[in-house]
């Protein structure tokens, strides 16, 4: 079962309800494909980490056979090709790997040679197995970290939890994609509405299964709860304002396992989200 917990901003709450529902599972597997700013491993302080360097491929120019007819640079979208002063130049910070430049050559003037842009980190915290995608910093794209960290889950037959990056780009479509069953988290504010909403439309669009676990929530108005209920969306559960689950969360504490209460919160929330995919 592959749940993966998405928001349209980060600071919802998306790694709390991850890592929580991550830890409260008998034998899970904990994904962290926000690698742009990976946090989860704060949380699980994972031991016997292994890693793996993510290699892409780039283009690069034999000068001897290249007779600078430009369909490189001119088939490029990104700019990442310009020929300049009788030379062509490769810009590697904003290729993004597709192999077009290499097919289009007439000359086969181009080769690929591989490149590292990150690491996927392997450990384990307990009943958590927990994979952490990192990029480089400067890289243009964090989608073939992504797909390894997926691709590592395609056998599991419990529990994954996949934290999706904020958002709705393109590296949040690569972490749904696979995904049984989609969490929002949503705070209780017009703006969170208006994020609430931006993952609502992607999720729909992917045809995925989903329910909104609403955070911080206080006495009175909700508007995010007001959407959900407009919308059709089913509220899974909802998270109070609560001091003391900040102050756990903002020390990389992981609640479930420093109170009881924790733990029936997010045991019940799970049990939930089982019978939404199962059903």
């Amino acid at each position: 079962m592959k749940i993966a917990v998405l928001s349209g901003k980060g600071g919802t709450g998306k790694t709390l309800v991850s890592v929580n529902l991550a830890a409260v599972a008998k034998q899970s597997i904990y994904i962290d494909c926000d690698v742009e700013e990976p946090n989860g491993h704060l949380f699980f302080k994972p031991v016997n980490i292994a890693s793996e360097k993510i290699l892409i491929k780039i283009p690069v120019v034999d000068e001897t056979l290249c007779n600078g007819c430009r369909k490189c640079a001119d088939f490029c979208k990104f700019n990442a090709l310009a020929y300049i002063n009788n030379k062509l130049l490769i810009f590697d910070e904003v290729c993004h790997s597709c192999g077009g430049c290499v097919l289009i050559c007439p000359e086969k003037a181009l080769l690929e040679m591989e490149k590292p842009i990150g690491e996927v980190q392997t450990g384990a915290s307990e009943n958590v197995t927990v994979i952490t995608g990192i990029l480089n910093p400067g890289e243009a794209s964090g989608i073939p970290i992504i797909k390894k960290l997926l691709k590592d889950i395609t056998d599991n037959k419990g529990v994954s939890l996949i934290d999706c990056p904020p958002g709705s780009a393109c590296i949040v479509m690569e972490s749904i994609k696979d995904a049984d069953y989609c969490i929002f988290v949503a705070e209780p504010t017009l703006f969170g509405v208006h994020n609430l909403n931006m993952v609502h439309e992607l999720v729909t669009l992917f045809d995925k299964p989903h329910g909104v676990v609403l955070n911080k929530c206080l006495d009175g108005e909700n508007p995010a709860e007001k959407f959900c209920i407009e919308k059709g969306i089913t509220i899974l559960g909802k998270i109070p304002y609560d001091n003391e689950l900040g102050t756990l969360n903002s020390n990389a504490l992981i609640s479930v396992r420093e109170a009881e209460k924790y733990r029936d919160m997010f045991s019940s929330l799970l049990q939930t989200v089982t019978k939404e995919v199962t059903t």
